[in-house]
């Protein structure tokens, strides 16, 4: 079907849907089963053949306080799904001649390194977007913070290497920020402007904003949700990007998505027929690069997977014998789900308006099984059964940790005497403060209100962080340090 697909666009025309595809019908089925199991208010659609959408549309409302229902022109955040775009910015760049995927990152951004020299030496845009930096995540570097991406970079080489250089993979999403500074610095443009001239506008896809500031006017927008603690759907708070990010702010509509996946299908050529980029540096982004490690809940996530890798802002699987490239997306509110089934001329978008839900997942391979043909399975069940193994897991830890508590061991300092500033050389100032009695701390834009646990650490009782702990050192009869979500901030 590739040689096919090739000798089709040669000639100017294009492998499309089969004859016996399966009804429209048999997909809204499949994502109304999914809404209702899942507890999402709304999802859109996509299923693309070749150079045929097979299915465009909405299911469900926009918002679950309102009856405007979701269609295949409502924009939803894309999330991390954006380093799709960011990476195939940076193949273009790479057939242009002026940029390699092993170029030394020194080379295009130089203010840009790492805290272990020998690794900053070696460090290649490749290495930025594979995940095989050393770095761990270090979201909060980003994720709701008060500063600018220009900011969070410039704490990196402030950060320990989490692991050893090219040794293993972590998520990052601050590589890719600067993946995005080096596609500006070849590219002679700001990477929103060289994304939207060189694909959005080629592709026709004009839903698609770089921020949750540039919406049009009057915007069919999704809303976000959550569910709250006793599992009742309630609208989520609404999370402003106002700076372009090249690892997770764009948004776009199902039918921009539509040709997203037409043009990956078809290997760099646009549905209008031109060609935007040669197959070889595109395909490259969609080639296995950094085998993924997986733990016990992960690897029920993918039963019939036997290997996993990350590629350039997609991650490739075997999947029931065939081979499966996809990236999910995740941002207060949503979650959105774009895979591609290349040995079969298959794309599919999964986008919701639910936080954290598994539902793009469980419904993308639902699909999957209906588009080719394979034996059906209850993904709904499996992945809600997850669901309900994660929760059980998380509330064991929790309950033994509370038996392991000494409820008598009293705090070594009157409690004003924590409070202060203590401070992180990347992450900056975490502050305490004391009034009636009780401690807070802030950090960024985030509070974490706290009431004693055992000894020095404290419970953050409510809020984004609820029952982590906060664990202070006390030495000589002082508050030396604080550690909070995993940062250790000292005086």
């Amino acid at each position: 079907m590739r040689q096919l697909l090739a000798i089709a666009v040669l000639f100017g025309f294009h492998a499309g849907a089969r004859a016996d595809e399966p009804k429209p019908e048999a997909a809204a089925a499949v994502m109304t089963n999914a809404l209702k199991a899942f507890q999402v208010p709304g999802a859109a659609l996509v299923v693309v053949r070749g150079d045929k959408t097979l299915v465009l549309k909405g299911y469900g409302r926009r918002s679950s306080d309102a009856k405007e229902l979701v269609t295949p022109d409502t924009l939803f955040p894309l999330a991390s799904c954006t380093k799709q775009f960011t990476t195939a910015l940076l193949a273009m760049l790479v057939d242009d001649g002026v940029l390699d995927w092993d170029d030394p990152v020194k080379k295009h951004f130089p203010e840009f390194k790492l805290s272990d020299p020998n690794a900053n030496a070696l460090l290649t845009l490749r290495d930025l977007v594979t995940h095989r930096t050393g770095l761990a995540s270090h979201d909060l570097l980003w994720y709701h913070a008060p500063w600018n991406i220009e900011h969070t970079l410039k704490q990196v080489p402030h950060l320990p290497l989490d692991y050893q250089f090219r040794s293993g993979y972590r998520y990052n999403s601050i590589t890719f920020m600067a993946a995005g500074r080096i596609s500006e610095k070849c590219g002679k443009k700001k990477w929103e402007e060289l994304v939207r001239e060189r694909l959005v506008e080629p592709l026709e896809m004009k839903g698609v904003t770089f921020t949750t500031t540039d919406f049009p006017k009057g915007a069919d927008r999704a809303r976000g949700h959550q569910l709250s603690k006793s599992g009742k759907v309630e609208i989520a708070p609404v999370y402003a990007m106002k700076e372009p990010n090249p690892s997770g702010s764009m948004n776009a509509t199902a039918r921009d998505l539509a040709a997203w996946l037409q043009f990956h299908v078809s290997d760099g050529v646009a549905p209008s027929g031109r060609r935007l980029v040669s197959s070889t540096p595109l395909l490259e982004t969609r080639t296995p690069q950094n085998p993924l490690r997986l733990g016990p809940l992960a690897k029920a996530s993918f039963p019939e997977t036997v290997q996993v890798s990350y590629a350039m802002g997609w991650v490739v699987s075997d999947y029931r014998g065939l081979k499966v490239v996809g990236h999910g997306g995740l941002i207060d509110g949503f979650r959105i789900q774009i895979t591609l089934v290349p040995d079969k001329d298959l794309g599919f978008a999964v986008l919701t308006n639910m936080h954290d839900s598994r539902m793009p997942i469980a419904a993308t391979n639902t699909l999957i099984d209906l588009y080719c043909d394979l034996k059906p399975k209850d993904w709904n069940a499996l992945f809600l059964k997850l669901i309900d193994d994660e929760a059980e897991a998380k509330k064991a830890a929790l309950a033994a940790r509370d038996r392991a508590r000494d409820p008598n061991a009293k705090l070594s300092l009157p409690l004003a005497d924590y409070a202060g500033e203590y401070k992180h050389p990347a992450y900056g100032t975490a502050t305490v403060t004391h009034a009636d009695g009780k401690l807070t701390a802030k950090f960024s834009n985030f509070t974490y209100p706290l009431e004693h646990y055992e000894r020095d650490a404290f419970r953050v009782v409510e809020g984004r962080f609820e029952n982590e702990l906060a664990v202070f050192t006390v030495a000589e009869g002082k508050a030396k340090g604080l550690k909070l979500s995993v940062i250790e901030f000292r005086k």
